[in-house]
């Protein structure tokens, strides 16, 4: 319970971050893929977290999101 309150804690706090559009006139989809691939980053980082623990989850967590970043597309 304690890791799906946090979750939902950085993802707001994070919202109006990914909100913002980038480079809106060159029709780029780098701010609608920042949502998707966030959303999809938490529920692989919950899932780390339920499947092998704090430690996974500690450790896990970073690897992930670093490689979702590369996964964006560039602008």
């Amino acid at each position: 319970m304690k890791a799906l309150i946090h979750l939902i804690v950085t993802l707001l706090l994070s919202w109006p971050g990914l909100l913002w559009a980038e480079d809106a006139p060159h029709g780029s989809y780098r701010g609608i893929a920042t949502i998707y691939y966030t959303l999809i980053w938490g529920i692989l980082v919950y899932g780390l977290w339920d499947a092998f623990g704090k430690k996974a989850f500690y450790v896990g967590a970073p690897v992930v999101a670093v490689m979702i970043y590369f996964l964006l597309p560039a602008t």
